[in-house]
């Protein structure tokens, strides 16, 4: 009796199975953690001029490579998600003073002062004005670890809080945060001015708050006023492109959109009684006809803008709505030293979206784009391989640009001077 044994050749089966599985997932890993992509220098565009040549010198950032953390900093999205879950780590807790501003609507907006903890180089009296990103304000990790890091430099930091984001802060009307409405905003800057008189100003404006921001330094020459320069970070510029772009899944746009949509609406339903409820007995109100019910099954951002926040300011459509939100028509309006940063990673902006600032920076002799190659959304974390330090990137090059703009304004005929007798010239 003839008896096949056929055991022996198992093994090199299965073998070829596990090394299959092995390299399969070697793959996945290395393309999901974009293990490939080198580092490099942040792509400038800028007007070649002597403020540009001088934020050149003193700057290092700007020329140097951003090395983000080895295992997993090259992914815009590991970067994103580590900002949104836990903003920093071993995040400071600095110390401020809410203040309390009542705006004409009777809305109250809330901001937090913080003192400076040490004298700035140029020994001048720097406050920094600060708007944060989507429903976030003062007590959010990002924004403490840059007060922190701030205030040890010598500036002083006024951080807005967004009205309705503050969960212990109820709504004194009925009206909450937009993508662009600049009353909050402009009421703090205007406080500061008034209170300190003789303090330069600088303005920062992370994410949202970047397009707020630039935004209301376009609106009015006179918003620029005691102004020394202005630092948007990650922001989409353009509300109509990105409302249209948040709709796609590539990157996983859509799925931001949905956890995005998701944090709002607990926002939004927290303050039911002040926006809806009591909306029903104040015949000025433009929320009187919403729809609260509406808000339970939404799914993206451009459903809650359209079913909400397009009508706490009364627009008609969602095109109006974003077309007067965004900063983008108010950009070339801006004329103090304007610093726009982005990451080609970051998987909230579009790519096509960052067109605007590339082509403002081309044309104003003003302002600088810097686009570094990784970061994501509000991440740039460094450190060596694995754990991340608790400043980052981004931090650091607010904080180096602000410095190089005070000593540019204060010895600013010297600096042209010396740019003109530089032997490099």
């Amino acid at each position: 009796m003839e008896v096949d044994y056929i055991t022996p050749e198992l093994p090199a089966v299965f073998d070829g199975v596990k090394l299959a599985a092995v390299a399969a997932a070697l793959y996945v890993i290395v393309r999901c953690l974009d293990l490939n992509s080198p580092t490099a220098t942040p792509v400038l565009t800028f007007r070649d001029n002597a403020l540009s040549r001088f934020l050149l010198k003193s700057c290092p950032l700007l020329t140097k490579e951003y090395i983000p953390p080895q295992i997993w900093g090259k992914s815009g999205h590991i970067q994103t998600a580590l900002y949104g879950k836990m903003g920093r780590v071993r995040s400071p807790h600095p110390n401020g003073l809410r203040k309390y501003l009542t705006m004409p609507d009777e809305a109250t907006a809330t901001f937090d002062l913080f003192e400076p903890l040490a004298e700035t180089a140029t020994g001048d009296d720097v406050t920094i004005v600060i708007c944060p990103g989507i429903a976030n304000h003062s007590e959010k990790q990002y924004i403490r670890t840059f007060v922190d890091y701030a205030q040890k430099n010598g500036y002083r930091c006024a951080v807005l809080n967004h009205l309705g984001a503050l969960p212990n802060i109820k709504l004194t009307a009925p009206r909450m945060f937009t993508y662009g409405c600049t009353w909050e905003f402009g009421a703090m800057v205007n406080y500061i001015k008034k209170t300190l008189p003789e303090s330069q100003l600088v303005v920062v404006g992370f994410s949202l708050g970047g397009n707020i921001v630039c935004k209301y330094l376009g609106e009015s020459e006179l918003n620029q006023e005691r102004v020394s320069c202005c630092v948007s970070l990650c922001q989409g510029y353009c509300a109509l492109r990105a409302q249209e772009t948040f709709m796609w899944w590539d990157h996983c746009r859509r799925f931001y959109n949905f956890l995005m949509t998701d944090n709002l609406k607990k926002i939004i339903l927290a303050h039911r009684k002040e926006l809806f409820e009591d909306a029903q007995s104040k015949k000025s109100s433009n929320l009187k006809d919403v729809d609260e019910s509406r808000l339970h099954t939404v799914t993206s951002l451009n459903q809650i803008d359209e079913i909400v926040m397009r009508k706490f300011h009364g627009y008609d459509s969602l095109k109006e709505y974003y077309e007067n939100e965004s900063c983008a028509r108010h950009l070339h309006k801006i004329n103090v030293p304007l610093l726009l940063v982005n990451a080609a990673d970051d998987p909230l902006v579009h790519s096509s979206l960052l067109k605007i600032p590339q082509s403002l920076a081309e044309k104003k002799e003003n302002a600088m784009f810097v686009l570094s190659r990784h970061g994501g959304h509000l991440g740039f974390f460094e450190g060596a391989v694995l754990f991340p330090e608790p400043l980052t990137w981004m931090d650091k090059l607010i904080v180096e640009y602000v410095n190089a703009i005070c000593q540019w304004e204060k010895n600013k005929l010297q600096c042209m001077k010396a740019e003109q007798t530089s032997p490099n010239e």
